[in-house]
């Protein structure tokens, strides 16, 4: 069964000898690139406007029934696929060509740093083709989002396109990281879209915001690695793929910072929302406290006139 299964996801003639090629890989030229992402922020932009000028605000979220769910499971398994079949890829890359730089690299540093004049080509270059075109999937959550919050998100646009940018770098430029970068990536995907398929069939959900914390711990892991890299380019004699790597830096911060935007704007709220819910509840108990105090107080004068009639008979 393991071998069947190391086979198709790392050792069949199609991965084997997969080449990145602007006439033999589907959407692999930058005009494809550049039309793609102006045809997906136009189709955004027209929904979004379609449903506001068709649909009053006060219906809510327009039901899409099962499709986000299924949506949500696919990309669960499509990660998850990805992260399996360039673990096996990496591992068999490494065992095969590592009598070329054994002498100045350790396997980790291989998956950090690609030798200067690596080629996109090979296993671990057919799964971050994989992840390429993975991406586009990715993008359907932002009409699900349309439908659902009846509002564009920019922070969502912004990720959606700068990750697909970064993951057609890595293949055009043979950018070192991307190994490491992939795994953790389709790593955290299979866990919040597995968990948003949990929650979305009705299952309970977290009791933290579980998505925007795996999202978080994405990001730190990408910027270890990143300064990984530095560290290695200046110490082992380079890296390939270096000027699309600081692109990518630029690109990964700018992320980050909306990120931590997000983050730090969910924490305050919530604090707000907390401290709001204490005082509701402190003046509920001070009403209840002087309801209690009213209805002694009136016992206690009916107490009173019952034994001052008794006195008068």
């Amino acid at each position: 069964m393991m071998q069947t299964v190391k086979f198709y996801l790392a050792e069949h003639p199609s991965i084997v000898k997969f080449r990145w090629s602007h006439s033999q890989s589907w959407g692999s030229t930058w005009s494809f690139l550049v039309t793609s992402i102006a045809f997906y922020l136009a189709a955004a932009t027209f929904l979004h406007l379609l449903l506001a000028l068709t649909v009053r605000r006060r219906r809510g979220p327009i039901p899409l029934g099962p499709i986000p769910a299924l949506h949500s499971l696919a990309m669960a398994l499509i990660s998850a696929t990805i992260f399996a079949g360039i673990l096996l890829s990496a591992a068999s890359e490494i065992r095969e060509t590592r009598w070329f730089w054994r002498r100045s690299k350790t396997p980790f540093q291989w998956l950090l740093c690609f030798p200067i004049g690596t080629r996109p080509s090979g296993r671990v270059f057919f799964w971050s083709y994989m992840y390429y075109l993975s991406r586009f999937v990715h993008m359907l959550r932002t009409f699900f989002s349309i439908f659902s919050a009846r509002r564009l998100v920019f922070c969502q646009l912004f990720n959606h396109i700068i990750l697909t940018v970064v993951s057609f770098l890595w293949l055009e430029f043979s950018q070192s990281f991307q190994v490491l970068g992939i795994m953790l990536a389709t790593m955290v995907y299979s866990a919040v879209y597995g968990y948003r398929f949990w929650t979305a069939i009705g299952l309970p959900g977290a009791c933290f915001p579980f998505v925007l914390n795996c999202q978080i711990a994405l990001l730190g892991g990408n910027l270890v690695c990143h300064v990984g890299v530095l560290l290695l380019h200046f110490m082992k004699g380079g890296c390939n793929g270096i000027g699309a790597w600081v692109f990518n830096s630029v690109l990964n911060a700018a992320i980050m910072l909306l990120f931590l935007n997000s983050y730090v704007r969910m924490h305050l709220v919530r604090k707000k929302e907390a401290k709001k819910e204490i005082r509701d509840l402190k003046k509920e108990e001070v009403v209840v406290a002087h309801n209690n105090n009213g209805g002694q107080k009136q016992s206690q004068i009916a107490g009173r006139d019952d034994d001052d009639d008794m006195k008068e008979k």
